[in-house]
């Protein structure tokens, strides 16, 4: 973080209800090189088709060009290429590709936001923010169902997050901090920037930005801020009977109380209260449940973030919750490496092997928690499985590999042995 943003973070954190001006000021040539930084360089181009090795090779004066246009209030925000990709239910996700200038200049902005909203969100906010993790969401949620006495959980996934935040609350909300018109105007212009689509017909968006836009995450943390947490913080959970606590990435959150009534209050609640700001939940991910130690059992389960939850027995046969892959997710991922694999057989191993290695690692890195061994030994087994069947049958060939062959190559590639992490991991208590 520049100087220049510590001192806006310094202000925001001591003066909660400061609203700062000029800020547009602050997108001078050093911010813009910092955000240039920061961006991912092998993201796909936006509706120019410049990329971002394009872009670097007359770096200097783009940066120039940029910051004077900023400056001057030149800047017009390009139309955005939408694209999308599969989901795990056999939908599509879409995406939005700015192009690089609009990243460049949205990343800057990104960090002004960044710098004064992370002295407000709340501590159960994980998603999208310095230091702030997904596995520290899901540690946290652990521990605190496991030793703080909650008895019910109130799923909720918001349906069409992205695309149905709402441009006029959004703007009420950047102008609780933000008195500066021209910093305004320019969200203004990535919201209502024009979508191509993969036909080709452009689009005037009404509502929502686009899932894949750099400015995106910290928009959606602001909205989510003021629509959910604020409100259940302060306004729903002091007038509940027991215990309750939220815990939110991005528009993924889980709300656990101590009584039933409670439970029923939330469950109600959470549709009226998302409805006012244009969202709904998604009926198929949103559900209310009896989840606590006197229940044990996989039958018994929530899932978030990419783990299920359940309630099982220690070693002693004490009650513990534990945590495994989500069915449908490890189901999902079986089937991609065994058609990768199929489909990349014939590569040299030289270049196969590395691949399969990283994606292992991957794996590993985010569901190697304690309780999940099961999991990765069976992710582990059937990449080797699916490895030896298409390896044996790549040039028509039969049997090239036996099993001591098999556990030769994967020694010689350094295939590691997937295994859970006892890390510590910071828990924010509820």
């Amino acid at each position: 973080m520049t100087t220049k943003l510590q001192a806006i973070a310094f202000k925001a954190r001591t003066h909660p209800r400061h609203r700062f001006q000029n800020l547009t000021g602050l997108l001078d040539r050093n911010l813009l090189y910092q955000s240039w930084g920061q961006l991912n360089k092998q993201a796909a181009p936006g509706i120019d088709g410049i990329t971002s090795d394009d872009y670097e090779q007359n770096l200097p004066v783009h940066i120039h060009q940029l910051a004077h246009d900023l400056r001057t209030q030149k800047y017009r925000a390009d139309a955005i290429q939408r694209v999308f990709i599969p989901k795990a239910n056999g939908k599509q996700r879409p995406l939005g590709l700015p192009t690089v200038k609009d990243k460049v200049a949205q990343q800057a902005v990104s960090n002004i936001l960044q710098s004064i909203w992370e002295q407000d969100f709340l501590p159960n906010s994980y998603g999208y923010r310095p230091n702030k993790s997904a596995h520290q969401a899901v540690h946290s949620l652990a521990t605190n169902l496991q030793f703080q006495g909650y008895g019910y959980i109130v799923e909720a996934d918001i349906k069409g997050f992205f695309d149905n935040m709402n441009h006029d609350w959004l703007v009420r909300m950047l102008e609780q901090r933000i008195d500066d018109k021209a910093l305004i105007g320019l969200i203004k212009q990535w919201l209502k920037a024009r979508i191509r689509s993969p036909e080709g017909e452009f689009t005037n968006p009404t509502a929502g930005t686009p899932q894949g836009g750099v400015i995106s995450p910290v928009l959606a943390n602001i909205y989510l801020h003021y629509a959910l947490d604020l409100w259940f913080e302060k306004k729903l959970k002091p007038t509940l009977k027991g215990k309750a606590m939220l815990i939110r990435y991005a528009d993924d959150f889980v709300i656990a109380t101590q009584y039933r009534g409670d439970a029923r209050r939330v469950y109600g609640d959470i549709p009226v209260r998302l409805k006012k700001f244009g969202l709904q939940v998604a009926p198929e991910k949103t559900s209310l449940q009896r989840f606590s130690r006197f229940h044990p059992g996989r039958e018994r389960h929530f899932v978030f973030l990419g783990f299920e939850f359940y309630w099982g027995k220690d070693a002693k046969g004490k009650p513990h919750l534990k945590r495994r892959t989500a069915r449908k997710k490890l189901k999902k991922t079986l089937k991609a490496y065994n058609v990768w694999i199929k489909q990349n057989r014939f590569r040299k191993l030289g270049d196969l092997m590395p691949v399969i290695r990283r994606k292992l690692i991957g794996f590993q890195n985010y569901f190697g928690l304690p309780d999940n061994s099961w999991s990765l030994g069976k992710l582990q087994f059937h990449v080797i499985k699916r490895l030896h069947y298409w390896l044996n049958r790549r040039g028509g060939r039969k049997r090239s590999y036996n099993w001591q062959a098999m556990n030769d190559l994967l020694i010689h590639f350094k295939i590691p042995r997937l295994k859970v992490s006892k890390r510590a991991v910071m828990v924010d208590w509820y």
